[in-house]
């Protein structure tokens, strides 16, 4: 009963979808990181609104979207999200879709795009890695031993992990509000969830399909972030045809919170130059 009841629940209210903006105008869809919600991006997103179709949802098992839709075995590979980004984007009617998203978003994004090919104008990438882990001719940021000790920790006490690393994603020591709001973000997260959810993002490794986007791709790169590295937008640069990457003066890993201006002006620069005849 209980998975007949999520295949016939809308996507739209089971992951929370919400639309704004000019209704006939090209959507952009926002899609959030780890442990946030569709709320990190109130100071970006409200700025597209004039010009675009802004639609956000919350993923799932994060926000407001239904706890009883979020299925471990679907979600426990990044495509179920991406499958989910599909669904939004068959539902609204959406197409010539622009694709903003942070963090483990972008390679859901990236995986959508190879899934149906010419649905999307354009990706922009913020805070992208398709692998955390270092190997043989590439750097992660982390060795294989650091993420272990990372998703130990989280497996042992969520809630003080929570506290000790939100705060070091976001950077900007100098505005703890920033981290604080990051660190109450993840405890409202189901801990069991939240613990599936980062052994997706930490463990996948997506090198191999950046080379198959067809898709035009900006990468928005901090240049001090302690979860994604400048080595690695460059890396993600350098994989994907068609890609450009700027590097933001915004620090940590969520520049849409920490530099909501400096990333709107980055976004708003592509587009500008990728759709002038």
């Amino acid at each position: 009963m209980a998975q007949q009841y999520i295949y016939e629940m809308d996507v739209l209210r089971r992951l929370n979808v919400r639309v704004s903006g000019a209704p006939k105008a090209q959507p952009i869809v926002f899609a959030h990181g780890f442990g946030c919600d569709q709320n990190m991006w109130r100071f970006v997103a409200p700025h597209f609104e004039q010009s675009y179709k802004v639609v956000l949802f919350d993923l799932a098992g994060a926000g407001a979207a239904d706890p009883a839709a979020y299925e471990p075995d679907k979600y426990s590979r990044l495509d179920g999200y991406a499958d989910d980004i599909l669904e939004i984007c068959a539902r609204l009617e959406l197409s010539d879709v622009i694709f903003v998203g942070h963090s483990v978003s972008a390679m859901t994004g990236v995986l959508a795009s190879l899934r149906v090919p010419g649905l999307f104008a354009h990706l922009v990438l913020i805070g992208p890695s398709p692998c955390y882990i270092n190997g043989e001719g590439y750097f992660g940021g982390f060795d294989e031993s650091d993420i272990a000790e990372l998703l130990d920790s989280l497996d042992s006490n969520y809630l003080g992990w929570s506290a000790a690393m939100a705060p070091a994603i976001m950077g900007n020591p100098d505005r703890p509000q920033l981290g604080q709001e990051l660190t109450e973000s993840f405890c409202r997260t189901d801990p069991e969830i939240a613990r599936r959810f980062a052994r997706v993002t930490f463990l996948s490794d997506n090198r191999g399909d950046l080379s198959k986007v067809s898709t035009p791709t900006l990468i928005l790169q901090c240049r001090n972030d302690a979860i994604a590295p400048v080595q690695v937008g460059q890396y993600v640069q350098q994989a994907i045809p068609n890609s450009s990457l700027t590097l933001l003066d915004a620090t940590g890993h969520c520049p849409h919170l920490s530099s909501p201006e400096e990333t709107i002006e980055a976004i708003d620069a592509y587009l500008t130059a990728h759709t002038q005849s």
